[in-house]
């Protein structure tokens, strides 16, 4: 892929049209061609990673600069992470280059009243059923946990496998039982999957509505909403298949369970549905969120909102006096 190229981002795959990620660990990466090719114990394996939306690199692996280079150009999300993806490190940058996303997510964020509908919207988009408008925020939740709740105790009478609760430590892996550490594997690779496509949009994954607090809030708002579809299921059944590579089966189950339920292709609509973005889109033609990404970013203006960028003001200001058009 040429330098000239990559000035289109369009031409890249779209997130709906990726694998969805491949982990690795104890490996070395390095380039090969216009992709990457991943060593270890076993010998080379090539990934072509401008259909890949995200590389987890977990312990023991190490990356060339050039194999980081070609996965950006890819727009290819890079995620270094902890053992069997659970724990989170460190990310690289998305391929959009325009911030209209991130303001208009913080935007709908910083108001209270558009913030408040938002998460009433993201509850009953995980009920899947309209909210009468008279339950407070509080019912709400509390029809969240029971709907939760209800979820596990019947994933545990489907599997036969025994369930005490939601309990997870960081730093005390070891110590958690394994339907546990499972549903932890689970959650941590779609969490990657979502902070790649979140990144890749130009959303802010700090930015949450009903989350707050975290640098990966809005990834967890996003992510609540299909963890009773996939990864309770995914948990609890590979738990009641045995121990033996439990976290390794996981995520390839995981894997499997992302393509066969299209979940690429649900992942930017359902985060333009949960804004409102598609309705939003029209009144704020125009606007600050309307930036042409092939043209430098503008300036804030406390009158204006924004006004070209890329230009000398100095310059433009000695020329208009010149000219005799710096009238006050």
């Amino acid at each position: 892929m040429t330098q000239n190229a990559l000035k289109d981002l369009r031409i890249l795959p779209k997130i709906r049209d990726s694998l969805s990620y491949l982990y690795v660990e104890h490996c070395r990466i390095d380039q090969e061609a216009k992709a990457i090719a991943v060593h270890d114990a076993n010998g080379k394996a090539p990934v072509p990673c401008a259909s890949l939306a995200v590389l987890m690199l977990g312990p023991g692996t190490s990356i060339t600069h050039a194999a980081v280079n070609v996965l950006a150009d890819n727009g290819c999300l890079v995620v270094w992470t902890g053992e069997a993806g659970i724990r989170f490190y460190a990310q690289g940058m998305g391929e959009t280059r325009s911030a209209k996303n991130m303001l208009l997510q913080a935007k709908l964020m910083a108001d209270s009243a558009s913030r408040l509908q938002i998460v009433k919207r993201m509850y009953q988009m995980r009920f899947r059923k309209a909210l009468h408008e008279s339950l407070t925020l509080q019912q709400v939740r509390g029809m969240e946990g029971a709907r939760v709740r209800d979820a596990y105790a019947l994933a545990s009478l489907e599997t036969g496998v025994a369930w005490a609760g939601r309990s997870y430590r960081r730093g005390q892996w070891d110590f958690a039982d394994p339907v546990n550490r499972a549903l932890s594997c689970a959650n941590s690779c779609l969490y990657g999957i979502y902070h790649a496509a979140i990144v890749s949009a130009g959303f802010s994954p700090a930015l949450g509505f009903i989350h707050t607090g975290k640098m990966l809030s809005f990834v967890y708002d996003i992510a609540d909403l299909y963890k009773i579809e996939i990864t309770v299921p995914v948990a609890f059944k590979e738990v009641a298949n045995g121990l033996s590579g439990l976290e390794s089966r996981v995520r390839h189950s995981c894997r499997d369970a992302f393509y066969m339920g299209q979940l690429l292709k649900r992942i930017i609509p359902d985060i333009q549905f949960a804004l409102g973005i598609r309705h939003q889109r029209d009144t704020l033609a125009g606007s600050e969120f309307d930036t042409d990404e092939d043209m430098p970013g503008g300036w804030w203006d406390p009158i204006l909102s924004e006004v070209p960028g890329g230009e000398n003001a100095a310059e433009e200001k000695e020329g208009a006096s010149e000219n005799g058009s710096d009238d006050p």
